[in-house]
């Protein structure tokens, strides 16, 4: 929904009082792998009832963990944890291969949120895995998403986080290497450990940076956009979302202060002395009712004026598993 362009008159007397703009970045919030993974459970619990037992948080987000959790959503961080015959939900960023084998045994009813993307890179690590190579992953140590990519690889694969890692690396065959990504990185950052990769083993295959989701590079670029008209740039969105933070950290980056906030209440007055113009967007997986809110506490300290950037259109919608497609 677009939000109006508005003018208000609340004014906090700690703060300016001049009318401060609110730039929204486009895209921004919910990208399509994280509204069909909501969407599972809330079919899930539609169609079959609570308790749905959801290993590991659905995406990261507090607020949409929370809204599940009171409607009967049950997180947990181990399979053992599920009652036996409990329906069962594999979060957006999906498992390792032994988790699911874990399921299998059970005989669990499980129903795969993991983002279809996320499947794409498991499926090309397999594919590289079997033509005999080594895997290197770039990615952030202990991030759900790594831990379900390596465990759904046969074979050795070697995980570095920055370009030092590359630096010392030791693999066991220079010529038998490919690369995979996670995919909520910084494209930046990735690109300069592909380089590094590529210099020290020219041999190395992989996707270059094609496996850095569409909704995250759209909304990386959409920040730096945003920089080059605020003066501070909020990024609703959780501690853990690994895509939230390349965003704050691409707007620090560019020079303009940047602050990631679960929601309205973390709004600091102190970051908008003086300040202009501040720009806002959302990690992909934080819903746009947060992002109101925050325009809303913007709000409560001087009169703001609202714009939206134009952006990237997005049109992607994944396609529903049949356990829950139904309901």
């Amino acid at each position: 929904m677009d939000l109006p362009h508005t003018m208000t008159e609340c004014a906090d007397p700690a703060v300016d009082q001049t009318v401060m703009k609110v730039v929204l970045a486009q895209p921004r919030g919910f990208c399509a792998g994280v509204e069909r993974a909501i969407e599972i459970v809330e079919r899930a619990l539609a169609k079959f009832g609570p308790p749905i037992y959801v290993r590991h948080e659905i995406v990261h987000n507090r607020h949409v963990v929370e809204d599940l959790r009171s409607r009967g959503a049950v997180f947990v961080d181990e399979i053992s944890e599920v009652p036996d015959g409990a329906i069962t939900v594999f979060s957006a960023h999906g498992v390792a291969r032994k988790v699911q084998q874990s399921a299998a045994n059970r005989a669990l009813p499980v129903t795969d949120a993991t983002c279809p993307l996320v499947a794409k890179v498991h499926s090309e690590g397999r594919r590289y895995a079997g033509q005999g190579r080594e895997i290197v992953l770039i990615g952030h140590a202990g991030h759900a998403e790594v831990e379900g990519t390596i465990g759904q690889i046969d074979g050795r694969v070697y995980l570095v986080q920055t370009v030092e890692d590359v630096a010392s690396l030791q693999v066991s065959d220079p010529d038998k290497l490919a690369y995979i990504t996670q995919t909520t990185l910084s494209v930046d950052d990735t690109r300069g450990i592909i380089a590094a990769l590529v210099e020290r083993f020219p041999g190395i295959v992989g996707p270059d940076v094609r496996d850095i989701c569409y909704a995250t590079q759209n909304r990386q670029e959409a920040v730096r956009h945003l920089a080059e008209q605020v003066d501070v740039i909020l990024v609703v969105g959780s501690r853990n979302s690994s895509n939230s933070n390349r965003l704050c950290e691409i707007g620090a980056e560019l020079g303009r202060p940047s602050y990631l906030i679960d929601d309205a209440s973390h709004l600091d007055p102190s970051w908008f002395k003086g300040i202009r113009a501040v720009g806002v967007t959302a990690g992909a997986s934080a819903p746009e009712v947060l992002v109101k809110g925050v325009i809303d506490g913007l709000r409560k300290f001087g009169a703001i004026e609202i714009d939206t950037l134009a952006g990237t259109p997005e049109d992607v919608r994944f396609k529903l598993p049949t356990e829950v497609s139904d309901a």
